[in-house]
């Protein structure tokens, strides 16, 4: 008989589980399978490890607030377990306590390092990713003036005159105070905040160390003092300078309380005074205290220096000042000054996030996926930025597995498709050719798609297509996504083009008849579908109703034109999208982030915009009214608090299709035309204002569109590096009508043309 160790630890994991009251948990396990249709992986496994420590942090979290909330604590907790607060979260049957009502930072940074310190929304600095945080207060003996976490209309403002500085600021009646947070290069690397504090009466500014940041805890074990108590150590390792040595200050640990209560019995005043504190439970804290003068202001800088051993990265894209950084990239102006100040903030988010490999966000998703990477620099090409672009997508084949699978995470099959799809534009734009290494790791990738395909049932809804799998992480349980199969298909595609461009006209018909087959396996799938067959359009898989995880199938329209403008299946499904998913007019995504979503609110304008339907420029309002005043979106938007909800507090894929969109009101690529003005409103157009965007590549050139009126006709110039040919120009405004103008040459990379509105 052949021994099956399977079932034998299944059967000791039963008996076990059984004898000490728990359920079976092979039983549960079993019974939660049964949500999803069968797959290779049952979730990520990176998923898994990265929910255990984010839900760890939460048992902490849960351990260490609840029981001392007469401790000062970050913006997020101090509302959520404030049950007058609309963040207010019932901690019932809840293990753990995580941020899920103001997942909102802001990154400060510069371009070519990979140390991104963040503010919160009340002006909490984090020097250190994951790390402790400094804070500022201003109180008396007998009262708060100024708690900043405790304000629930704290004032934030981002400035990009030198840099990027995130100003915090609190007025109150007898008390003001301002914080302003700042990474600098000279003379050292490091980042500073510099804090400014005037009363009407007798107080104390508090400089004040703390163990926790954004996303709770985080462990302060030793805090010394030296040199006149003007540098602290932090846990044996970092140091925070203090431009003025305090008069007086405090340390404390667990046992003894915040320093924030010890503040009240005036223990800062006792002698002697211990310049170093330890605490076994890693919630020491530390308070440098500056006595006020009324009416007269007083402001001091904190520093904290980094490591000597972290330098600029030598491979960084990005080299040298922030003016360095931005030299060339392309110019938004338009009369809303709103859509200005986010596209300034969304590109330098997506600079600041690209030094060598591209990071999702600074902090919560400080990670490479290809599936973010190829969002933020598809956004980055649209910028000017080919080069740097270029530099990042030449990486990509040293992340390539053995078998030509671009693994993003186990289980999601969307991948390759991707940087396929990024790698041909790519080369489309740039005019260059790829190396035999690109070749070599095209051809595995595209050979990857075709092996990976399922077949042997022709009766099967999924015939044909990719494998279920766990895909983008938003859609729902394991399935057979059209997401997956619809950039799979571009991929092979984009793979035929290069090839073929390069001398590998076999493998490049190979990949093109693959193509074809795999679009006729897709639309096969979804006209049989039952969703399609009773609404005509494409749910998220073929065994699927429709519901908000058919977001995910309008990829074929926007980015990937893969159908025309003007196809009802999907503008069948974009209707129902917006008909049956928004929330404060943006796309609410149920699946996963339950919230309202930037990026995905976004997808669905850019596609009403394809179809010339004026609902996209209402979905483009309120991501703009979602994002933080310094610019910012979180993954998701929580829909009472307006705070973040899921995933970073700082997201560049969001960030990415702003810039995006952007750039498409004025200028789209289809089938071989040049689109200009689509989504330009008519108001801005009859403002009397310039319009302009650019310098931006395209397969016409590097082109810039500027417009402007006189005497009620609209003049445009379109400048481009290449010969334009005027017959492959059309000006199309938001009515949706074709305009009727006549380019004039002015010389070969300049035409100039005016239409009556």
């Amino acid at each position: 008989m052949k021994f099956d160790s399977g079932h034998l630890w299944k059967f000791v994991i039963k008996r076990v589980a059984r004898s000490y009251g728990f359920m079976d948990p092979v039983r549960f396990l079993f019974r939660l399978s049964q949500f999803a249709q069968p797959s290779e992986i049952g979730q990520p496994l990176e998923l898994l490890r990265a929910g255990a420590i984010f839900h760890a942090r939460g048992v902490i979290n849960s351990h260490a607030i609840q029981n001392n909330l007469d401790w000062i604590w970050p913006f997020w907790a101090e509302r959520q377990f404030n049950p007058h607060d609309n963040a207010f979260l019932p901690r019932g049957f809840a293990i753990s306590n995580v941020n899920l009502t103001h997942r909102n930072w802001t990154a400060i940074g510069l371009p070519g390092f990979e140390q991104y310190p963040i503010v919160d929304p009340a002006g909490l600095l984090t020097p250190f990713w994951d790390g402790w945080s400094i804070d500022a207060w201003v109180v008396t003996q007998s009262c708060d003036l100024i708690i900043p976490s405790r304000k629930s209309d704290p004032c934030q403002m981002i400035s990009f005159e030198d840099g990027i500085r995130v100003d915090t600021c609190f007025d109150q009646n007898v008390a003001a105070l301002s914080m302003a947070s700042q990474m600098i290069d000279n003379p050292e690397l490091s980042v500073q905040m510099t804090v400014a504090a005037k009363t009407s009466k007798k107080a104390i500014l508090v400089i004040t160390i703390r163990p926790y940041n954004p996303e709770g805890i985080s462990f302060i074990d030793d805090i010394d003092l030296t040199n006149n108590s003007t540098i602290w150590r932090i846990n044996k390792k970092n140091r925070i300078n203090f431009s003025v040595a305090p008069r007086q200050f405090i340390l404390s640990n667990y046992s003894k309380g915040d320093v924030y209560a010890r503040l009240r019995n005036d223990d800062y005043k006792s002698t002697p005074r211990p310049m170093r504190i330890s605490c076994k439970t890693g919630l020491a804290t530390g308070a440098a205290i500056y006595p006020l003068v009324p009416e007269k202001e007083f402001r001091i800088t904190v520093k904290v220096p980094y490591p000597e051993k972290i330098k600029r990265l030598p491979s960084s894209a990005f080299k040298g000042s922030w003016d360095d950084a931005l030299n060339g990239t392309a110019i938004l102006k338009v009369p809303d000054t709103q859509f200005v100040f986010l596209f300034n903030a969304a590109m330098r988010t997506i600079v600041l996030l690209s030094p060598c490999e591209v990071f999702p966000g600074p902090y919560t998703y400080k990670r490479f996926w290809f599936r973010d990477a190829v969002f933020i620099l598809n956004a980055l090409i649209s910028l000017n930025r080919i080069q740097e672009a270029g530099k990042i997508i030449a990486r990509f084949p040293k992340k390539q597995r053995w078998d030509g699978y671009f693994l993003s995470q186990e289980g999601e099959w969307d991948a390759n498709g991707q940087v396929l799809w990024l790698i041909g534009k790519y080369y489309r734009i740039s005019g260059k050719r790829p190396d035999r290494e690109m070749c070599r790791a095209i051809q595995k990738a595209a050979q990857w798609i075709i092996k990976k395909r399922l077949f042997g049932g022709d009766t099967s809804l999924h015939d044909g297509l990719l494998p279920a799998g766990f895909s983008a992480e938003h859609f729902g349980p394991n399935d057979y996504y059209y997401w997956d199969d619809f950039w799979a298909e571009a991929g092979l595609r984009e793979a035929a083009h290069v090839l073929k461009n390069n001398g590998y006209r076999n493998q490049a018909k190979r990949c093109r008849d693959a193509a074809e087959d795999f679009r006729n396996a897709i639309w096969k799938s979804i006209k049989m579908s039952k969703t399609y067959q009773r609404q005509g359009t494409i749910p998220a898989s073929p065994y699927r109703r429709m519901d908000s995880g058919a977001i995910g199938s309008i990829v074929c329209s926007y980015p990937l034109k893969l159908l025309s403008p003007g196809d009802m299946p999907v503008f069948n499904t974009v209707d129902y999208l917006y008909t049956n998913c928004l929330v404060d007019g943006s796309f609410f995504q149920d699946m996963i982030h339950s919230g309202k979503n930037a990026y995905l609110s976004l997808h669905l304008a850019q596609v009403f915009l394809r179809y010339g339907d004026k609902r996209f420029m209402p979905l483009i309002q309120a991501v703009a009214d979602m994002a933080s005043s310094t610019g910012q979106w979180p993954e998701a938007v929580h829909p009472k608090t307006a705070g973040g909800c899921m995933g970073d507090g700082q997201h560049a894929w969001a960030a990415a299709e702003w810039i995006v969109m952007m750039r498409n009101l004025f200028i789209r690529e289809e089938e071989g035309t040049l689109v200009l003005l689509s989504g330009i409103p008519e108001e801005w157009l009859k403002s009397g204002d310039t319009l302009k965007y650019g310098p931006t590549p395209s397969t016409f050139g590097i082109i810039t569109v500027e417009t402007s009126m006189k005497k009620g006709k609209l003049l445009i110039d379109l400048y481009s590096d290449k010969h334009l040919e005027t017959d492959r120009i059309i000006l199309r405004l938001p009515t949706g009508d074709r305009n009727s103008v006549a380019f004039q040459p002015l010389n070969d990379y300049h035409l100039k043309g005016e239409v009556t509105l």
